[in-house]
């Protein structure tokens, strides 16, 4: 379920905290950095401290104005000759503040130019410029994910679709899923690369008996995506109010080597469905030996009870 959030003007990463209630992303990026100035300056203390002085009056100088602006907002709406007597003597203290640290932030500025608060200069504008077009996207975001007034659009139709590549457990598992659904049609979409693949694949099919129709798609150049994203694209223009699932069996494996002997045209394809409208992906996994294995030491390691220190 979507949910509202507020717009920010930093990545949504930053605002995560940690096990330990602090902004770890944060703290890991400012590390960073750090070490990159460390670095970048040799260590050397004489030549940070420029950058520090220029940041530290920009903060105050920024600060003291904002304050300015505050009472001014609230002097528009406060009627109370007392509380406007405060609010005035606030705003001389904090406009006298912003003044003295902004002639402060000139002359460093004009004197430690060549001394590393160059970087300064070309970074704050920068991350400014970064953070506005940080802020414009979440609140387009925002404005995209805002509900219709009129409420929940049914589709047309539901049309599902089950990728099959050989007549094996996890395919029947994600056509018995697919069927659970009560879609309007189902189709089982192969492609077919190999013609004597693709006649056995069928022979087994007619054998089973399995009332939902194979469907091949010839490929000529063995590719399996483009001509899946061809066939979906088709059926889209056709009815452009029809829901198409598509249902993707594959495997779970537990051991992060077994990855690698296992082809991911699954993942490339869903990465490549995913930018398809009026389309849904849904993954079938089936859970080879090694991976339950895995899940059982899981299991096994939180549930066992911790050993007293000595």
């Amino acid at each position: 379920m979507a949910r509202s959030w507020p717009s920010t003007a930093l990545p949504r990463q930053l605002h995560t905290r940690g096990d330990r209630l602090a902004f770890s992303n944060g703290i890991i990026l400012l590390a960073i950095v750090a070490g990159a100035l460390i670095y970048m300056f040799d260590g050397s203390v004489t030549r940070l401290i420029q950058l520090y002085i220029l940041g530290v009056f920009t903060s105050f100088t920024l600060s003291q104005a904002g304050m300015v602006r505050h009472w001014n907002r609230l002097l528009r709406t406060e009627r109370d000759p007392s509380s406007r007597r405060r609010m005035h003597r606030s705003r001389l203290i904090n406009g006298i503040g912003a003044c003295f640290t902004g002639l402060v932030l000139i002359v460093v500025l004009i004197t430690k130019f060549s001394h590393g608060a160059d970087l300064v200069v070309i970074a704050i504008p920068v991350l400014f410029v970064m953070m506005r077009a940080i802020r414009r996207h979440y609140d387009r975001v925002a404005v995209e994910l805002a509900p219709e007034p009129g409420g929940m659009v049914l589709p047309g139709r539901v049309h599902a679709i089950v990728l099959v590549s050989r007549l094996h457990r996890p395919t029947l598992r994600a056509l018995a899923y697919a069927w659970a659904t009560r879609p309007d049609t189902l189709t089982a979409l192969t492609v077919g690369i190999s013609p004597d693949e693709v006649r056995q694949l069928q022979r087994e099919w007619d054998e089973r008996d399995i009332p939902a129709p194979l469907t091949v798609i010839d490929s000529p150049y063995r590719d399996i995506t483009g001509p899946v994203l061809s066939y979906i694209a088709g059926l889209s223009r056709e009815n452009p109010r029809e829901l198409i699932v598509i249902y993707i069996p594959e495997y779970v494996v537990g051991r992060w080597w077994e990855h690698l002997l296992h082809n991911q045209s699954a993942l490339r394809l869903k990465a490549r469905l995913l930018f398809q409208r009026q389309v849904m992906v849904t993954n079938v996994p089936w859970q080879l030996d090694s991976g339950r294995a895995d899940q059982r030491d899981r299991a096994d390691e939180d549930l066992a009870p911790a050993r007293p220190s000595s």
